[in-house]
């Protein structure tokens, strides 16, 4: 499979703390890639410097074949971006705020199809700073598909959600891969990596300590195992 995200020996430091150390890594294209590791291990990090948000101190990041550092409106329209922090506008109300974020596309999804898929509607009265961490978790993730992405970054997609709005987010990762769409979630969760990934890199340190096709990586054993062995390692 061709990559539609490539990171090679990307370093990222922030003081006398080195972020990333090395890391590299790929996302599959039409596929899902799960990014797990222990907090600390650089993989918000990896994420920003992947949607333009950072820029790396040293080594290369691609996205769509393209340096998202210096990547135009084009290029930035192909790609979904749903972070930890949300970004989202304490004053907005939600249907409203996706409509008007909707504007800046050419060829935007349906809001209203993207509201109903996760139950934006049924807070839409209520003003993004009265909103719960599920009901924000569901308000970015639709504002991340407006623009009918071609690569969708996903930080912990599912941090907050009950029992059935992590399922509904699982579903919907599904049919996006079905649909085409890269997608790169990170994710402190073993059942969410099982679940969803065609593609896992476990990261620790700042350094990818595995990577390739879950079941290659995870083998015969458990992925809890691999992981609690490699990361300490990685920690070393």
């Amino acid at each position: 499979m061709t990559a539609a995200v490539t990171l090679s020996d990307v370093r990222r430091r922030f003081g006398a703390v080195d972020a990333l150390d090395g890391l590299s890594w790929t996302a599959p294209s039409g596929a899902v890639t799960a990014v797990l590791g222990p907090n600390g291990a650089g993989k918000t990090t990896a994420i920003e410097c992947a949607v333009g948000l950072q820029r790396p101190d040293s080594g290369t990041v691609r996205v769509l074949d393209t340096d998202p550092g210096t990547a135009g409106p084009d290029h930035r329209a192909r790609v979904g971006v749903m972070l930890q922090s949300g970004g989202l506008p304490n004053g907005a109300k939600p249907m409203r705020l996706l409509q008007h974020l909707a504007r800046f596309y050419a060829e935007p999804a349906d809001v209203d199809a993207v509201a109903a898929r996760l139950g934006v509607p049924d807070f839409a009265g209520t003003t993004v700073r009265r909103l719960s961490g599920g009901q924000k978790q569901r308000l970015a993730l639709a504002a991340a598909l407006l623009g009918r992405p071609e690569v969708l970054f996903l930080d912990e997609p599912v941090a907050g959600l009950d029992p059935h709005g992590r399922l509904d987010v699982w579903d919907l990762i599904r049919e996006l891969r079905d649909e085409g769409t890269t997608t790169v979630v990170t994710t402190h969760s073993f059942e969410e990596a099982e679940r969803l990934a065609d593609h896992l890199v476990i990261m620790s340190a700042g350094r990818t300590v595995a990577e390739g096709p879950l079941a290659d990586v995870v083998g015969a054993g458990s992925l809890e195992e691999l992981y609690f062995s490699l990361t300490r390692k990685g920690a070393a």
